[in-house]
């Protein structure tokens, strides 16, 4: 049987040539991190033969893996680096904290549903992630004691910027996030913090499933 880097490798290889770099994408590491991890190991079996499509898939739970290039997109505006400390606001099936590990970050994931947190556990065991460390927790809240962090990735959309997320945020850091007053119609957000200040830029418009919990659609608390 063929090791899980060559299985579906031209299909990896066109989505990165085509769906990512081919789109403006041209951060060398993502290009590279994206043509490593192997995408169809983190979606369900039946979708296999689908995980490269230029589409993002269900993964179960009401929740989905995004679109390869919004992934290699968000990690790019990171501006990610090895060494790097990395939080990651919904863990989903795993993949985009599998594509900051292969960047060489220090990745910290949380995850608010059960079954999605232990198959993801469960995933990185099996894959050799091991220093991926995980939490069963409400996502919007961060993960304070492991803080703060160099850079912060969510992977949900919500009404606005969670302050408890640009309170954990590293002086130099730089947070990702989609944001919008509207379900499913949120703008990509990069928030880079000088100090108390934080700069930020619109990346453009996305679509991503509920960002859910305190200073998500159910709670609505304090937000930037």
């Amino acid at each position: 049987m063929s090791s899980p880097s060559l299985e579906y490798r031209i299909p990896r290889e066109r989505m990165v040539r085509e769906q990512i770099a081919g789109r403006g994408v041209t951060d060398k590491a993502v290009l590279r991190a994206m043509g490593e991890v192997p995408r169809h190991l983190f979606v369900p079996e039946a979708l296999a033969a689908t995980a490269y499509d230029d589409r993002a898939l269900p993964i179960g739970h009401g929740q989905t893996i995004s679109q390869p290039y919004v992934v290699a997109l968000m990690c790019s505006l990171l501006e990610p680096g090895p060494g790097l400390s990395v939080l990651e606001v919904g863990t989903g099936s795993g993949y985009q904290a599998a594509v900051l590990h292969a960047l060489g970050m220090t990745v910290f994931t949380v995850e608010r549903l059960r079954p999605l947190y232990l198959e993801a556990r469960e995933r990185f065991g099996r894959m050799g992630l091991h220093t991926v460390r995980t939490l069963l927790s409400d996502g919007t809240l961060g993960w304070p004691d492991m803080g703060p962090f160099d850079r912060i990735i969510v992977a949900a959309g919500g009404p606005g910027i969670p302050e408890a997320l640009t309170e954990q945020l590293a002086d130099g850091g730089i947070l990702v996030i989609p944001a919008g007053r509207r379900r499913g119609e949120q703008h990509l957000m990069r928030v880079t913090r000088r100090g108390r200040n934080f700069d930020m830029r619109d990346c453009g418009p996305v679509a991503f499933v509920d960002l859910v919990g305190s200073y998500g659609w159910s709670g609505q608390a304090g937000a930037v």
